[in-house]
């Protein structure tokens, strides 16, 4: 998809979106999924990253987003040095104490090959949602069935994913999954209004919550064709600003940073932001996907040019 149309155009907006799709429906689980990720967090203490372990966290595509999250948060927290990489693009030759591996499908070709390339006596552990898929067989397997999807796009298994490496840290995500619950309460319709029908959305955080605008951009691209755009809050000024304008938006995950307001607002563009934890902010961008892609008559559930796995011919 071309990420720069130069015929883009606004949004349609349906009159009655039919929501009925494995998509809205993994999207509204999400908080009581989180909820439940304090106890998976426990359960597999001993196969997670401790802290002072220098740690590598791999994946591909929405993983490799989550992946990048976490090191964010745990280099953040003090708990050791944190590097986040594509699986196609592992860094060899490093002295990592222990891997981090994430793969929903536990087929994808790239997630396999690294795996097989760690050293042998180096400690690693897979998240994955596929009972049964080689990954499992590779690392220490931390099956999460529970929050396996049916729609191609991620939402509730990065998500949880996420929220068990949050948890593992020590965070209280109780806040965090009320926020969500009221975000689910809400009519999308009428809070998601000033962007429902923007013509380009760029999305922009800090820390952990940019690379989980990172995500919100890869999630309108997937499910509903959008031109949809992330950097770094502090990038967004030396380049990508000039973008902005009347009928387009600005997301911002996490907090503002300084004079980042007035600066949309010269540009004519909307700024949506709220002061709620950047992963609940998440599942707003989840509902809007699914607000566009009815708008637009699209099945998010199966993305053009997409599949559950990527499986390469070797």
């Amino acid at each position: 998809m071309n990420d720069h149309p130069t015929d883009a155009v606004l949004v349609p907006i349906s009159a009655n979106p039919d929501p009925a799709t494995h998509l809205a429906t993994e999207v509204a689980t999400q908080p009581d999924d989180w909820a439940r990720a304090a106890s998976t967090a426990a359960e597999h203490r001993a196969v997670l990253p401790r802290p002072g372990e220098r740690v590598a966290v791999i994946g591909c595509g929405t993983s490799l987003f989550m992946s990048r999250a976490i090191a964010a948060l745990r280099e953040d927290a003090g708990q050791g040095l944190t590097d986040a990489w594509p699986a196609s693009q592992v860094r060899r030759g490093r002295d990592y104490d222990r891997y981090l591996v994430i793969c929903r499908s536990g087929t994808t070709t790239e997630v396999i090959s690294a795996m097989r390339e760690i050293p042998a006596h180096i400690p690693r552990a897979v998240i994955c949602s596929s009972p049964g898929t080689p990954v499992l067989d590779l690392g220490d397997p931390i099956l999460i069935e529970k929050v396996d999807e049916r729609s191609v796009v991620q939402t509730r298994f990065a998500t949880t994913t996420l929220a068990i490496l949050r948890w593992h840290l020590g965070e209280d995500l109780g806040p965090a999954v009320e926020q969500a619950r009221a975000v689910l309460a809400e009519d999308p319709a009428r809070s998601l209004a000033g962007v429902r029908g923007a013509e380009q959305i760029t999305f922009v955080g800090m820390g952990f919550a940019g690379a989980l605008a990172e995500e919100a951009g890869l999630k309108l691209r997937e499910s509903c064709q959008s031109w949809a755009e992330s950097y770094l809050a502090t990038e967004y000024r030396h380049g990508p600003i000039s973008i902005a304008a009347p009928g387009r938006a600005v997301w911002a995950l996490g907090p503002l940073v300084p004079n980042f307001a007035a600066d949309v607002a010269a540009t004519g563009a909307h700024l949506e932001h709220r002061d709620i934890d950047p992963m609940a902010e998440l599942v707003r961008v989840h509902r809007l996907c699914v607000l566009r892609a009815a708008d637009l008559g699209l099945d998010p559930d199966h993305p053009r040019g997409l599949n559950r796995s990527v499986v390469l011919d070797q």
